[in-house]
């Protein structure tokens, strides 16, 4: 399948948020409160969705609720005409094939989100074949997700240049744990047609004043129109709006990681009355009460911005 024209016509910019999998307290997935947290966060300034991102929680889902997320994410991104992206991909390449083949079923959703390969770490080389042949077979364009600290897979600057150069992948989420020479050396050369969003929350304002066009970001549930307006701020070279924001919402993403995401991100979303527990799956455990009140403050700390 040549997805060449679809990886170029798409444009990767915005706040894209990576929504959580509510749960009732049956510990079923709350769909009603999924779309509901969809609609919000779109009426807020988000530019689109991702679903069965790593905050989803997909790994501790079976088939069928993973299919009844993306159903409803699809679902709001129809009504919405909003951008929706779907994480898919494995650390072998077959099951990678065919968890991006399931996606057409969906023809709301405009991209993939696949990580690099994990715990196999193969060299640089074979992680370009990996995703050389995944375009191929892939419904829609990918976003190649590179995380390092997670996947024990570091690729340097001209690795990631050529994973930009493959027909069909549109852009990377970039979250290398920071801010290094590989990142200012990447973003001051992209390949033509290739876009990196921000996937470190902590560093979205400086990863957007070097040539970023967005972000997919968990902490973004949370004063979601504050993340569309340091997006906006940077754009219009409004530099000192940018550094105010920019510092209070790394100081808000500090605070919403300062535990396995996405607890902190589900309890202060329950704190404030938008999903209806806020329950994680074994193996994570539930945020610290802490942990929690420290985000909040720093959510109120914004009001004041």
């Amino acid at each position: 399948m040549k997805l060449v024209g679809m990886a170029q016509d798409l444009s990767l910019h915005g706040i894209h948020v990576p929504l959580v999998t509510p749960f009732t307290r049956a510990g079923d997935v709350a769909a009603d409160a999924l779309e509901t947290l969809a609609h919000a966060v779109l009426d807020e300034g988000a530019t689109g969705i991702v679903a069965l991102g790593t905050t989803g929680e997909p790994a501790a889902l079976d088939e069928a609720e993973r299919d009844l997320v993306t159903d409803v994410c699809a679902r709001v991104c129809r009504e919405r005409g909003a951008m929706l992206t779907v994480g898919a991909g494995a650390n072998g390449t077959r099951a990678a094939e065919a968890a991006l083949g399931r996606l057409a079923r969906w023809p709301e959703v405009r991209a993939a989100l696949v990580t690099v390969p994990s715990f196999v770490r193969p060299a640089a080389a074979g992680v370009l074949a990996h995703f050389a042949r995944l375009a191929e077979v892939s419904p829609v364009p990918l976003v190649v997700y590179h995380i390092p600290y997670r996947t024990g897979q570091p690729l340097d600057a001209v690795a990631l240049r050529a994973l930009g150069e493959l027909p069909g992948v549109a852009g990377m989420k970039y979250a290398g744990g920071g801010i290094g020479e590989d990142a200012v050396v990447l973003l001051g050369g992209l390949p033509d047609g290739f876009a990196v969003l921000a996937g470190d929350d902590v560093y979205l304002s400086p990863l957007l004043a070097l040539g970023a066009t967005g972000g997919i970001l968990a902490s973004a549930h949370l004063a979601t129109a504050r993340y569309a307006e340091l997006m906006a701020a940077w754009q219009a070279g409004d530099v000192p709006r940018a550094r105010a924001l920019g510092h209070g919402l790394a100081r808000l993403s500090a605070a919403l990681f300062a535990e396995p995401n996405p607890a902190v991100v589900k309890a202060v979303l329950h704190a404030r009355g938008r999903i209806p527990t806020p329950d994680v799956r074994l193996p994570l455990l539930p945020a610290g009460e802490e942990a929690v009140s420290a985000a909040l403050a720093r959510l109120a700390e914004l009001a004041e911005l």
